[in-house]
């Protein structure tokens, strides 16, 4: 293997030995900033029960304090990647976690009344923005302090504490909702004051590039992100043939492509689109879209179905997430030292078809409505997601176009996050449309008219999928009969639901894997823009001389 080792400051490797600083603590110090921004993306739904009871809140305006988040972090990403570069990968991690904490903490200490709502959604969308100025630049830190041959391995680490943070959300959440719900927000002050010492102690040195800022690119890609995410986040309340769906995302989509034209003809542009020309870097994309399909969704229907078929607490719905970051914590590991000897490709290809197979076999034990017939398949299916996610994420951040680190790795997660809003969106949909299908037969089964039985299945997939109100039937009308003496048919038809669901997942997935296909299969192994080692792709005999 013919790999350069040395560099450069404008290189692949992006700086000298100096300006890496302390590698493990600069790695230590990313992962505790970017814990606080991955928890936080499943803690809130835990406690959204006692906030909604507490602050006098509808279920509405809560929804829209759990998407605040997500809609302002996936607006700001790619502008957050493109402030790294220039302001220094170090300097906005600092900037970004001081936002995120104190939108934290003002969040704790929403006061009950009127304003309660509009506090809660004005800092939850302020920490989405601290989130997304945050995580570029401490991933662009990560791929800057470690040299090229070891970043896999580092990057593997990173990315599977990231991911079994995301899993812990909920069962954090659930523990400190006993205490109070506040606490939820609270514990990200003393995560982040470890993050900033730490930050400060690894000594790492910002190099900035003295470029202009691209305003009015980062007013239209925010724009059209927000617009179209929303449209998607939506879709439960608005439904696919309402019209202010339609609008979000088709007026969304609109302006990402005037962005698009527009970046074209810049000189100093937010987004170097022309890094898509690179079939490795579009393939590396293009593998995290499918994959995302999958990875983030999975999250809330693998919970939901816990707790409506298998009657687990929340905190055992988050016990049973565990399974799944079990298989993906250990594959994580293993994914990262592949990419560090054989390249991307082999990582995506073996991830793909194992998070393929294991997400099916998964699907077709739901409905044996037991955990100990599941758990290694959901293992499994985590499994597939470790192999490929550092890897493909990786490879994508080391094809940066004049070491441009943050930039690159906002648009790797800008991709994550829409396609997580996206499988969100089509996914939910698809569970409720099945949940109504199947619920509607039962009770017809059991005596209810037509009308009716439909009627009822829509305010039960409401209810049990968090959407409406999820208490009990009383009385003893015809109607509360049927649904109280159904029970454990409606638990089966919601599983045959979600089986559904994962058998989409595993498309997902198979999709991925066609994508992988794509990808060339040469490695980064420079430290130099202009070295690209393009070795025989590992798994492929090379034909004898």
């Amino acid at each position: 293997m013919n790999t350069h080792t040395g560099s450069t400051p404008s290189g692949r490797g992006g700086v000298d030995a100096k300006a890496r600083g302390n590698e493990r603590l600069a790695l230590a110090a990313m992962m505790f900033a970017v814990a606080m921004t991955f928890i936080d993306q499943t803690i809130v739904s835990i406690a959204a029960p006692n906030i909604t009871q507490e602050l006098h809140l509808t279920s509405s305006g809560m929804r829209w304090v759990v998407n605040a988040y997500l809609l302002a972090l996936a607006a700001f990403f790619a502008l957050g990647g493109r402030l790294s570069d220039l302001l220094g990968h170090r300097r906005m991690v600092l900037i970004g976690t001081v936002v995120f904490v104190v939108s934290s903490a003002m969040c704790g200490l929403v006061p009950s009344g009127s304003a309660a709502l509009t506090w809660l959604i004005a800092f939850r969308a302020l920490q989405g923005l601290g989130a997304a100025l945050l995580f570029p630049a401490a991933l662009a830190v990560v791929i800057t302090v470690f040299p090229v041959e070891r970043r896999g391995s580092a990057l593997a680490l990173f990315f599977g504490l990231s991911g079994a943070l995301t899993a812990l959300g909920p069962l954090l959440g659930g523990w400190l909702t006993e205490w109070t719900w506040r606490a939820i927000f609270w514990v990200n002050v003393p995560v982040a004051v470890i993050a900033v010492v730490l930050t400060l102690l690894a000594r790492i040195r910002d190099v900035p590039r003295r470029e202009p800022l691209d305003v009015t690119g980062a007013v239209l890609v925010a724009g059209g992100m927000a617009l179209s995410v929303l449209g998607l986040q939506q879709v439960p309340s608005w439904g696919w043939t309402g019209p202010a769906t339609w609008v979000c995302i088709v007026g969304g989509a609109a302006i990402l492509v005037v962005f698009g034209r527009y970046e074209l003809r810049r000189r100093h542009p937010l987004v170097k689109l022309r890094v898509f020309a690179d079939r490795a870097f579009a393939a590396d994309n293009a593998v995290l879209f499918f994959a995302m399909l999958a990875f983030v969704p999975v999250f809330f229907f693998a919970s939901v179905y816990a707790q409506v078929c298998l009657s687990s607490s929340p905190n055992q719905a988050a016990l049973y997430l565990l399974y799944f970051f079990a298989g993906f914590a250990v594959a994580s590991q293993w994914g990262g030292r592949i990419l560090d000897r054989k390249g991307a490709r082999p990582a995506m290809k073996l991830g793909s078809v194992v998070g393929c197979v294991g997400f099916a076999l998964w699907a077709g034990k739901l409905t044996d409505l037991s955990i100990h017939d599941q758990w290694p398949y959901a293992a499994l299916a985590g499994a597939g997601i470790g192999f490929l996610l550092a890897p493909a994420s990786t490879d994508a951040a080391n094809r940066a176009i004049d070491a441009s680190y943050g930039e690159v790795t906002g648009i790797t997660q800008t991709v994550r996050n829409y396609s997580a809003a996206l499988g969100m969106a089509v996914f939910g949909t698809l569970l409720t449309r099945v949940t109504v299908d199947r619920v509607t037969d039962t009770l017809q089964a059991k005596g209810l008219p037509s009308a009716q039985a439909h009627s009822v299945a829509e305010n039960v997939a409401q209810s049990i999928t968090g959407q409406g109100d999820g208490s009990a039937p009383t009385g003893s009308g015809p109607v509360a009969t049927a649904i109280r003496g159904s029970l454990q048919d409606i638990q089966m038809d919601f599983a045959q639901a979600n089986q559904v669901v994962f058998y989409g997942m595993a498309v997902a997935l198979g999709l991925a894997f066609l994508c992988s296909l794509t990808h060339p299969g040469t490695r980064v192994t420079a430290t130099t823009p202009e070295t690209v080692t393009k070795e025989p792709q590992p798994d492929r005999p090379t034909s004898a001389p």
